[in-house]
């Protein structure tokens, strides 16, 4: 009984700090609702007498960067120093973060209301290889394989892997072509420059990965503009800087890492 007791006062104290914390990172991230948190490792007692934690998480959706206004946000704390009465008082000022990783994943349906990619309907987003997006063919088989199924389970070479910071990217969707509403897919690269990411268009075809149409040449170079975007994320949340960008399918998620950060960092990536 008296263990049951004490189990229960431990994972009630861990989360009034998760439900303390929440409540911090909803007012800096600017949310309509407390994002998730975790404090991992138990018991949560004996880290709070320390004031060391070893790993603590944060998940949040609709979070507005910039003029994005869905983005979801994730973020991994490791080696937290929070002393527990600063918890308990909600000052989240005085929690350090040894070492943080974080990303955000902005949305098609966010994407599309970048200009110019406005005037796309229905846009849609599918990782590619890059060596797809250059030429039309996957390096290593010669054939068609827009998605880069021959690359990998991750649809990326070994070079692509190395380099992080762009990859290849699929995006179809209808445009109007002599009055008609025509599918186009667009192949590009995705690059990451600083705080912002790139969309720079090589070619487009006409029909899905299987069976596909070559776009005229007057046409692609009519229509290749209104793929091209810079989108503009800011800093990562907690003061960290992109390194790496992901093409996921109806995504792309943009990653950091920082090092002796604070938790009122946090604020850094938002924009009104």
């Amino acid at each position: 009984m008296l263990l049951a007791l004490l189990v229960g006062a431990d994972f009630g104290l861990a989360a009034f700090a998760e439900h303390t914390v929440s409540q911090k990172a909803r007012e800096q991230l600017k949310l309509t609702d407390d994002p998730s948190v975790t404090i991992h490792g138990f018991p949560f007692t004996t880290q709070a007498i320390g004031g060391d934690y070893g790993h603590i998480s944060l998940s949040a959706s609709g979070v507005p960067i910039k003029d994005l206004q869905d983005v979801g946000v994730t973020a991994d704390l490791y080696d937290v120093a929070a002393p527990l009465s600063d918890l308990v008082n909600g000052n989240t000022d005085a929690i350090n973060i040894g070492r943080l990783e974080a990303q955000v994943t902005i949305k098609a349906s966010d994407i599309n209301k970048v200009d110019p990619l406005t005037k796309v309907e229905d846009l849609r987003i599918e990782p590619s290889s890059i060596e797809y997006v250059e030429t039309g063919q996957d390096a290593e088989s010669g054939t068609d394989s827009g998605s880069g199924d021959q690359q990998g389970q991750d649809g990326t070479s070994e070079e692509e892997q190395q380099d992080q910071s762009k990859a290849g990217i699929r995006i179809s969707g209808y445009v109007q072509i002599a009055g008609q509403r025509i599918e186009i897919f667009c192949f590009a690269m995705i690059e990451l420059h600083g705080t912002a990411i790139d969309i720079v268009p090589k070619r487009l075809q006409y029909g899905n990965d299987k069976e596909t149409t070559v776009v005229p040449e007057a046409v692609q170079q009519a229509l290749l503009p209104n793929f091209k975007a810079t989108i503009d994320t800011g800093n990562l949340p907690f003061e960290v800087t992109p390194t790496a960008v992901q093409v996921n399918s109806g995504s792309v998620t943009i990653k950091g890492e920082a090092k002796n950060v604070t938790f009122s960092g946090a604020t850094s990536s938002t924009g009104g």
